[in-house]
This record gives structure tokens, sequence and C-alpha cells, in this order.
């Protein structure tokens, strides 16, 4: 009994030393959950949401403006942006269970629906979730492969003077994706790899910022705004195209928002004190002000500078052909964005299922036992068996999906869509009505009601123009076989 105090006395002691000395890998300093003290900040947190939020969705956001028009384009982005930061503060405060300082802690997004809703609804989050992450990889490597036949395209325009078409596979690119994805997906959990979601964070600032800064010039070049206030014209599209196209339009800007899905995972790398929920809150009003001013910027200067011929991606619909070394870096720094974002996407997909294996063979070593690979001039590597085995199958499994199905547009806005309204707006209203006991059939659940269920009709609005979209896309398609 003596003993077991003494341990807890020294556990408090080392608790109350290391709350501002920074952690050492391998010292004892830990959080009262018995895990290695978490360093995370606000800036830490807001890197991984930027690199979450400024995907690739922000090149789509012009032919989104363009669908929608003057009025209804920057109208949606807006009410997007309240409602994704409304309800990541309701997520936030989920975190922990009962007490926001003491509460036992949610690790995962399915931990907290779990502790707050639990039944069927935690199986049904955790296949939409993960369902989600695994489409978002595919819709990365799409992306990335883009963007570097991008490079390859905007090289080859310039040498032949535009006379030559530059038709090239997008296979061998999305095989180089995959093939980096494989070497940085066997870096072990969300905590090691703040690094690259800080490099992935500058890169997306600098291909936004490229981007933006072209629609300006070609603005300034025309000396007129383009565009109208309803979207693309009838007579450009039919009518029925104009309905779909919009529907779209709904999925990219959902998508182009969405990272509730790995919120609680991101907050679970942050220290406290503050608690967890204020740091969260906080990094979430950073990242979103910030996501939305460069959204607003990029969408409205490229339906401004093309109208109606806005194409579907800023920098690799060649509605710029010059200068074409800067859209080479604007290219290379979205595929640099991308190799990161990847990550911190299917961290949580991977500790997922590595968490399960290690529960269903809890003997085995090909599963939990680790390996020591020698680095010169640094501690060595810890290699899993398992890891490199399950991580290298599932970026392979990806890759040949999206050489599969490379519909851009299509399956940004089908991610965007799915994911929009479960684990955007229901789970976190639900779950918060739960944790702060709101009493069914007052005023503020029934605001909370009306959000999920108007946010629910915008999810089946955009799915359904998505689907539209792939159904018209598989008319001409050839499967392995999609050149640009």
């Amino acid at each position: 009994m003596g003993e077991n105090t003494a341990s807890k006395n020294q556990n408090q002691k080392q608790h109350n030393l290391s709350i501002d000395v920074p952690i050492q890998t391998g010292s004892k300093c830990f959080d009262e959950d018995g895990r290695l003290k978490r360093t995370g900040n606000v800036w830490t947190a807001s890197a991984h949401i930027i690199t979450a939020v400024i995907g690739s969705g922000v090149l789509s956001l012009a032919w989104a403006t363009a669908q929608l028009g003057w009025i209804a384009g920057p109208t949606v982005m807006f009410l997007f942006s309240f409602v994704t930061y409304y309800t990541s503060t309701l997520l936030a405060a989920c975190y922990r269970s009962g007490d926001p300082v003491t509460g036992k802690r949610n690790y995962t997004y399915m931990d907290a629906v779990q502790s707050n809703l639990g039944g069927i609804k935690v199986k049904i989050c955790g296949l939409i979730q993960y369902l989600n992450l695994f489409g978002v990889a595919i819709g990365y490597t799409i992306a990335s492969s883009i963007s570097m036949m991008a490079i390859k395209r905007s090289n080859c325009f310039h040498e032949s003077g535009g006379k030559n078409p530059c038709r090239i596979s997008s296979n061998p690119y999305m095989i180089a994706f995959g093939c980096i994805e494989i070497l940085f997906s066997q870096i072990p959990d969300f905590d090691q790899i703040w690094w690259l979601s800080l490099v992935a964070a500058v890169m997306s600032f600098t291909y936004s910022t490229i981007g933006l800064g072209l629609g300006i010039a070609k603005v300034a070049e025309t000396g007129n705004f383009k565009g109208s206030l309803t979207g693309i014209s009838i007579g450009t599209v039919t009518e029925t195209q104009k309905i779909w196209r919009t529907f779209q339009a709904l999925g990219d800007i959902a998508f182009a928002y969405s990272y509730s899905i790995i919120l609680i995972e991101i907050q679970d790398t942050i220290r406290s004190p503050p608690t967890e929920s204020k740091t969260m809150k906080k990094a979430s009003l950073i990242s979103v002000s910030v996501t939305t001013m460069f959204y607003m910027l990029c969408g409205c200067f490229g339906y401004a500078a093309f109208g109606d011929l806005s194409p579907g991606n800023l920098l690799t619909g060649f509605g710029f052909y010059n200068p074409y070394w800067l859209l080479d870096i604007a290219n290379a720094a979205i595929v640099i964005h991308l190799i990161g974002a990847y990550q911190v996407y299917c961290q949580p997909l991977f500790a997922f299922i590595e968490k399960q294996a290690t529960e269903w063979f809890p003997d085995s070593d090909f599963i939990s036992k680790e390996i020591d690979i020698p680095i010169p001039g640094f501690k060595p590597f810890k290699l899993s068996r398992f890891r490199l085995v399950w991580r290298t199958i599932f970026v392979i499994v990806t890759t040949v999906i999206s050489m599969l199905m490379p519909f851009f547009n299509d399956v940004v806005g089908i991610l965007g869509a799915l994911g929009f309204w479960p684990l955007t707006v229901y789970f976190p209203v639900e779950m918060y009505i739960v944790q702060k006991k709101i009493p069914k059939w007052s005023t503020r659940w029934l605001c909370l009601q009306i959000l999920s269920v108007a946010c629910l009709g915008i999810s089946i609005a955009a799915a359904t123009g998505s689907f539209a979209g792939v159904v018209l896309d598989l008319k001409s398609y050839k499967p392995f076989g999609t050149s640009y």
C-alpha cells in the first residue's frame, strides 16, 4: 500500500515537473493516462488542420464558384466555414467525457462516439470515418498525379509553343506517388509527423498564393471580372447539367472544409493546461479563418479570371500556361503537400487497424515485435513487420483504385458529400447534446436539430450531383488507359 502511494506521489511529481519542460524521447514524463506526455500546442494543431483542410479541394473552388455564381458561391463557402467551425467546437468539447479537465480521454473519433452515444452508432461512425479516410487517400493520389503530369505538360507546351497536345498517361505518376507514401507510411504515429504537417502547411500556402496571384494577374490583364450572379449559363450547359453541377459544387466545397474526421486524433496530441478543448477551439478558429480567406480569394479570383470556363483544377486545368516555371513550382508544392496530407489523414486508419490486430492476436510476435534498424548519426528506427506489410498493402490498393478511377472533381464531390453530414454535423451535434445534457425540445436542442437536418439535405444533393458526374465520366472511360 505504502509502495503504491509512493509510486503515485512520484508520478505526480513527474507530472508537475514536466508541464513546462520539453519531452525527451525515453524520459519518464507521462500524462495522467499513463501515456508519454503530449507536447502539441495551438500552432501544431493549426498546422495539422491547415494541412488537412487546404488540400486539393482549394483547386476546385473556382469551378465550384462558376457553377453557383457571384451570389451563391461566396455565400455557400462562408456558410460551410461557419458550420464547420461551430460543429468542430462541439466535437472538441467531447474529447473528454464528463469533466473537461479531468474526465476520461477519448483518443479517437470512435472512442468519443462510444463514450457519448454507444451502440450501433459506434460501428456506423467507424465505417463512415474509415471509408472516408480510404477515399481521401484515393483522391489525393489522383490529385498528386495530375499535378505531376501538369509539370511535364507545361514544360512540353512551352517547348512546342503550344503546338503539341502533350498527352501523357497518369499511371506512372500514381505509382511514383504510391512508392513515396509506402516510405512515409512507416512513420509510426500522429505525434511523429508534426514536421511533415508543417512542411505540408507551408506548401499549401505556396500553391494557394500562386493560384490566387495568377487569378489576380489574369483579371488585371483583361481588365474585367468575368462571371455572372447566377453562375454558368444555360446554353453553355443544359438545364439538367446545371442542376447536377450545382449539386456537385456543394460537394466540392464540403470536401474543401472537411477535417472533423480527424479532429479528435489531432486533439489527442495537445498538451494541457489549458484544457485541450480550449486549445482546439482556438486552433480551429485560426485554421478555419485562414482557410476561408484563401478559399474566398482563390475561388472568386479564379472565377473572375475564367468565368464559365473555369477549370475543374485551377493549376492543372490549363487556364494558365505562363509563366510556366511558376506553374511548375505551384504543382510541385501541391505534390509535396499531398504527400504530407495523405499521412495526416491515414494515420487514424493505420492506428485503428493496428490496435485491432493487437487485440485479436496479443501473443503474435509478427504484430507486436519491433526490429531496431540502425541509422548512422540517429537513434535506431523501430520497424514493425506487421506495420511494414499492412501499410504497404494499403498504399498499393489505394494506388491501383486511383489508376482505375481517375476522376478528380467527381471523387472530391462524392467524398465531401458522404463525409460532411455524418462526421462534421450529425455525430458532433448528437454527442454534444448528450455531453451537455441539453433537454429534448428545448430551444437549443431544436436549433441543433434544424442545423443537422439542413446539412443532411445539402449532403444528399451533393452526393446526387457527384454520382451523376461519375456516370457521365464512365461513358468515355477506359480502365488504366486515362491520359491528359
